[in-house]
């Protein structure tokens, strides 16, 4: 039962949970701050929720969906469904489960929340197809992951606000910086197959100016996003950080040696998301 539960988690990469859930986070400590409180344990416990079955539907389905490239490609054929460990069958099974989870967490928050959700499912559900028409695949995939952060702040107060949009924004832009990176790791293989992404689509070495433009984005928007919520300087020094973890990951990777991928998509992105909790936590604090 271990080994089958490390195969599901390894399945929907668990571990990259860590990206947007700090995001999710944000939005839900900013917004309550705003309302002069903290979360409830209660909302921390569905958004945390409505966050788990958003991310493992979507992945289940990506896999699910991506089958048959996923084989091809060299890179990915050990994966769950192409070796066999994981049956179509089943993967189908926990997308809906997880769907279901969405739902019903969705449902406990606010009117808004549940009201959205259909949209936020087409974003999950569709991400998959996108690369096989369009290399702007990485945007769309920077805008679904980006309502966790608006999704957070409207999970409190059932309502927009220009923080929650900001915010998004800063995730949009952070994802399509990561996932331009990510994808330089298929460039021959999507040439090849047709896949459409930014790497395919303009080379490597256009790929990562793009991907660092886009996290120039990113910083900028952190600031804008610390004025458009009133934050104090514990934000600002956490987007520092956060701009200099952005710095280093661009300076360890190059057209020419794409061996610390892995270092600059995970272990670097992973330390800015954990950043970006630390300073909300300390900013709401501090005011």
């Amino acid at each position: 039962m271990q080994a089958r539960l490390k195969t599901y988690l390894d399945f929907v990469r668990f571990e990259h949970t860590i990206f947007a859930l700090p995001f999710a986070y944000a939005g839900m400590f900013f917004a309550a701050q705003s309302q002069g409180r903290w979360p409830t344990w209660l909302e921390f416990l569905w958004i945390t929720l409505a966050m788990a079955g958003a991310r493992t539907a979507a992945m289940a389905a990506n896999r699910l969906i991506d089958a048959g490239i996923d084989a091809a490609n060299p890179r990915t054929a050990k994966r769950e469904i192409p070796s066999g460990k994981i049956k179509p069958l089943q993967a189908t099974v926990l997308t809906l489960i997880s769907l279901g989870v969405l739902w019903f967490a969705a449902a406990q928050l606010n009117p808004l929340a549940l009201k959205l959700l259909p949209i936020a499912v087409v974003f999950l559900i569709l991400y998959p197809y996108t690369k096989r028409f369009t290399w702007l695949c990485h945007v769309w995939l920077g805008i679904t992951d980006g309502a966790a952060a608006a999704g957070g702040w409207i999970a409190i107060t059932g309502m927009w606000h220009p923080g929650a949009i900001a915010l998004w924004l800063v995730v949009v832009f952070w994802m399509v910086g990561l996932d331009v990176i990510y994808a330089t790791q298929d460039h021959d293989f999507d040439t090849q197959n047709r896949v459409q992404s930014i790497p395919a689509r303009f080379g490597i070495p256009a790929a990562l100016k793009i991907s660092a433009w886009s996290h120039f984005l990113t910083f900028a928007l952190l600031v804008y996003s610390g004025y458009v919520i009133g934050t104090s300087w514990a934000f600002y020094l956490a987007a520092v950080v956060m701009g200099g973890i952005l710095l280093y990951e661009h300076r360890i990777i190059n057209p020419k040696d794409l061996t610390k991928v892995n270092i600059a998509f995970f272990d670097a992105n992973s330390w800015l998301a954990l950043t970006m909790l630390v300073g909300t936590v300390l900013d709401v604090i501090l005011r």
